[in-house]
């Protein structure tokens, strides 16, 4: 017997690291059932991630779409904020009109959270998304610091706990780890 199918809301938060990996790795359960996902990462660096090379092997059921300027006042960044706030704009008309669309199963914001905290982005809108997308869609919304409105929205909360990383012994960020 298969369940009825509902579109979950499912915001992965907290200052830990495994935010994006959870996702992805929804994502690929969901690419494994012949879904259809999208990944709209907002705020990542400028380096290729592991999660952008994967996705044309993994086409037409993952597409990938990177829309940030990278990193927002942390890790160098020297971009003036307006830049940052209109690539966080563009790029949520973009997931709109893609969430609206109804061609997705599962449609992931990686990091926006973090434009809703850092003032990139108002909330509203994404409240608005939540209650518009389709009722089937599957929807994950990851980053730090997540809106009191949008764990209300949530079927799904996770918080990430950091115990332990390797920064703190001054271990950068790994290829096929962390990105």
């Amino acid at each position: 017997m298969t369940a009825k199918r509902t579109g979950l809301v499912i915001v992965n938060t907290g200052n830990g690291k495994g935010k994006t990996t959870a996702a992805l790795g929804t994502a690929m359960r969901a690419c494994g059932h012949g879904q259809k996902v999208l990944m709209v990462q907002f705020v990542k660096g400028p380096w290729t991630s592991g999660e952008q090379l994967l996705a044309p092997k993994l086409a037409p059921n993952f597409e990938f779409v990177k829309t940030g300027k990278g990193f927002f006042k942390i890790m160098g960044d020297r971009l003036p904020e307006e830049e940052h706030k209109e690539a966080a704009r563009l790029g949520f008309e973009f997931a709109r009109e893609k969430v609206l669309s109804g061609a997705y199963d599962l449609v992931i914001l990686d990091e926006i959270n973090n434009d809703i905290a850092d003032g990139l982005l108002p909330v509203e809108p994404l409240l608005e998304l939540i209650d518009a997308r389709p009722p089937t869609m599957h929807l994950i919304l990851t980053g730090r610091n997540a809106h009191p409105d949008v764990l209300k929205r949530a079927h799904l909360v996770t918080e990430m706990v950091e115990v332990k990383h390797p920064y703190q012994e001054g271990i950068l960020a790994q290829k096929g780890i962390d990105f």
